[in-house]
């Protein structure tokens, strides 16, 4: 079956982002892979990012540290040194090339982290002096896993240092040719931590009623606009999401104090924000949430409406998105744009496969095992000439890289790295 362009759904319909024209709605969503080995981009970097653009689309990076005291993964890119930025253009330029636009997304773990990470095996540093409750663990640079520990408590007089890190590593970002950069204000990192009242336990002007724990991010928020412009900037939260301990007794009231702060910045700007991308919770196939605090699909996409109804901007969502979901999150209104992560890993087409309404693949299954080199093998659609799907063939390409994983999915669908001898 192939769509006519009157029937073609509005998920892969044209949209002005601010500045930029996309082509269509689906985002690569960013997604930590560890393959940048001692913090510095490789050359399988290039590759992966060149195999997931297509002309017009929109490429968020993976998590990007803006500062030695942001690391808690091993081999996760940085953007606070020369090197970094160097090997970061190629990436870019690799993007741009295909027709694409990328943002850096700026990261920092705050208490996900473990001294190994650390200078001199200093405490990671957070919002508050509490560890990480005890079913969560570090991933270490062999390949163990470690008891989170406690963090040290930024005091006030050290949070301007880290709303300077964040403007310098934006700065660096487009810098290195990124077109803009996304805050990373979610999913239980440092951002988060000051967000969520379940973590943020501190009783001075960063801690408390819901405007001082928003305040760190709003003032992070301004510092990267006031140095790259709101056109270039956009935001990250997650406020029904539990992940790292990160959960808020309040997160309705959570995501429209953000908002409503993002508005007001905008508003004196006289510029919007690039977007705004809040994460959803994942559900099982019986309609259950896998992480955050509503029982059901409908009572959160409820949440998620009234926060993108208050939002005086471009509104992303993600959160485990098919082709159907995708389409009626657009054409229902809830959403401007839809960022798409694990459906990528495995189909660097995925764009393409899902407008022609080929076969979905399978979630994947990702497995540590080594630290070594590897071969990528995909699954791609090749297209008859008269525009019917052709069967598929497999396209290969080699990886160097530091943290080696394994995705396997069913049926005409594969993603196999295999280990190099």
């Amino acid at each position: 079956m192939v769509e006519t362009e009157e029937e073609r759904p509005s998920l892969f319909s044209p949209f002005q982002m601010g500045l930029f024209r996309l082509s269509h709605r689906i985002v690569l969503a960013p997604m930590t892979r560890c393959r940048a080995l001692n913090g510095v981009p490789q050359q399988c970097m290039v590759v992966y990012y060149a195999q997931r653009s297509t002309p017009g689309g929109f490429l968020i990076s993976e998590g990007t540290v803006i500062s030695p005291t942001g690391h808690g993964f091993p081999h996760v890119p940085g953007i606070y040194t020369r090197e970094q930025i160097e090997e970061w253009k190629k990436v870019v330029d690799a993007v741009h090339a295909k027709g694409s636009i990328i943002f850096c997304q700026l990261w920092h773990v705050g208490r996900a982290s473990h001294p190994v990470y650390q200078r001199g095996g200093a405490a990671p540093i957070s919002s508050t002096d509490q560890a990480i409750s005890g079913r969560s663990r570090i991933l270490m640079p062999d390949g163990s896993y470690a008891k989170c520990v406690k963090p040290h408590r930024l005091t006030i007089a050290e949070i301007p240092e880290i709303i300077q890190l964040y403007r310098q590593a934006a700065i660096n970002a487009i810098s290195a040719g990124f077109d803009g950069v996304e805050i990373h204000g979610a999913h239980g990192y440092l951002l988060d931590q000051f967000l969520k009242d379940g973590i943020n336990d501190r009783s001075d002007s960063y801690g408390g009623s819901l405007q001082n724990r928003c305040r760190l991010i709003d003032e992070v928020t301004h510092a990267v606009c006031a140095a790259v412009g709101p056109d270039r900037v956009g935001l990250r939260i997650s406020p029904v999401i539990d992940h790292l301990d990160a959960y808020d007794t309040d997160p309705l009231n959570l995501g429209l104090t953000v908002i409503n702060n993002c508005n007001e910045l905008q508003q004196h700007a006289g510029q919007q924000l690039a977007y705004l991308h809040i994460t959803q919770p994942r559900y099982t196939a019986h309609g259950q949430t896998e992480s955050g605090p509503f029982g059901n699909p409908d009572e959160e996409r409820q949440v998620m409406r009234t926060w993108r109804d208050a939002y005086q901007g471009t509104f992303m969502c993600s959160g485990k998105f098919t082709r159907e979901r995708g389409i009626e999150a657009i054409e229902s209104g809830d959403a401007d744009l839809v960022s798409y992560g694990r459906l990528f890993i495995s189909n660097p087409d995925l764009v393409e496969r899902l407008s022609l309404l080929a076969p979905e693949p399978v979630k994947a299954l990702m497995i540590f095992i080594a630290f070594t080199g590897g071969i990528c093998i995909y699954n791609i659609i090749e297209k008859r000439p008269e525009g019917v799907m052709d069967l598929p063939k497999f396209f290969c390409s080699v990886e160097f890289i530091p943290l080696l994983v394994i995705h396997t999915s069913h049926g005409n669908e594969l993603w196999a790295l295999k280990v190099a001898p």
